[in-house]
């Protein structure tokens, strides 16, 4: 089975650190503003889902959502999550870890494109 969304063993472990400290979490693909297009993560809850909101998939078993607009440009490209040093958006939970999530992406195959539409 395709995943949309996909995190690597950096985020999973960045992932569970944060659910030591805060709970369950949530994460939501920013689509740019004042945290620029980074993955935010936040407390299971704290950020409202709308209906234009996508649920993508989960990492972590947390859920992950994007905006159907932005969704709209990104539906044929697998997020794939991961963790670099500094700091990334102030309304991000890892962000007093000294590390940010960072999306990367690859194009899904036609292949993979196939399943996804099936």
């Amino acid at each position: 089975m395709v995943e949309r969304v996909i995190a690597t063993d950096a985020a999973l472990e960045l992932i569970e650190l944060l659910k030591n400290k805060h709970g369950d979490l949530m994460f939501h693909q920013s689509g740019g503003c004042c945290d620029g297009s980074s993955p935010m993560c936040y407390p299971n809850g704290d950020l409202i889902i709308g209906d234009q909101d996508v649920l993508l998939g989960s990492i972590g078993n947390m859920p992950f959502y994007m905006h159907k607009s932005q969704f709209d440009y990104w539906k044929h490209t697998q997020l794939i999550i991961d963790v670099v040093e500094g700091r990334g958006g102030m309304f991000s939970l890892e962000g007093v870890e000294g590390k940010r999530f960072l999306t990367r992406s690859r194009a899904f195959t036609d292949e993979e494109n196939k399943q996804l539409q099936a």
